[in-house]
């Protein structure tokens, strides 16, 4: 049986006091769920959960959305938080055009994207997390100011996204096509998939833009890329 398709994640996702089996009804109340006034930060993809979950255990001042669209994912997520819990994390899943359904306007301060899938062919790019439509989706949750970081070892999707992310009212703040070789690295957070790519010696390119207030005006800032 494919992992994706496991019948029976979601009876074992709900045994977990960090999977939100309806994040519909947390709709504007993120913070009050999380019984703090602390920011929240979302990555989209979470895939395996090293990243995450390695986040939120270094920032207890800051909450944490993780959403992967397969259920049967997320258990090898869970499986990554210590047995002490994580109250500042919680885990949902759902597809990442639902993000309207679940989050009302500015309830995100950071987003990470991390890895996600390239959708090389053409007739595809639509679905890219990176589109023209999914920044506009992210604009619409995203507080004014926000922060989003992506990170992929395709060189194709990056030139892609940093093409739309300029296109859709975001400033580009940093750029970098060789992150381990970059003054970016500093802090950085391995996945499971960029540690298995890296060590094969395929460079990792990063991004960091910002959700700009007035897209009319305003001062223009030079990108600090690094090659």
């Amino acid at each position: 049986m494919r992992l994706r398709n496991n019948p029976e994640a979601y009876d074992r996702l709900e045994l977990c006091s960090n999977y939100i089996q309806d994040a519909k009804s947390l709709k504007g109340q993120w913070k009050k769920h999380f019984g703090n006034d602390n920011p929240v930060h979302m990555e989209i993809g979470s895939g395996k959960g090293r990243f995450i979950t390695t986040l939120a255990q270094r920032n207890p001042g800051i909450n944490y959305v993780a959403i992967e669209k397969f259920p049967t994912v997320l258990l090898k997520l869970i499986r990554k938080i210590p047995e002490e819990g994580l109250q500042n994390l919680a885990v949902v899943s759902i597809d990442a055009d639902q993000l309207e359904e679940i989050l009302e306007p500015g309830e995100i301060e950071k987003l990470y994207l991390n890895f996600s899938d390239p959708w090389p062919k053409k007739r595809h790019a639509k679905r890219r997390l990176t589109s023209s439509s999914f920044l506009s989706l992210y604009k619409k949750v995203l507080k004014a100011d926000a922060l989003i970081e992506f990170k992929t070892d395709n060189r194709g999707l990056f030139d892609f996204s940093l093409e739309e992310i300029k296109n859709s009212g975001f400033e580009l703040l940093k750029v970098t096509f060789d992150l381990y070789n970059s003054d970016m690295l500093e802090g950085n957070i391995a996945t499971e998939y960029e540690e298995r790519f890296h060590n094969l010696g395929t460079p990792i390119n990063k991004l960091i833009a910002k959700m700009k207030i007035d897209n009319q005006g305003g001062a223009s800032h030079e990108v600090h890329t690094q090659e």
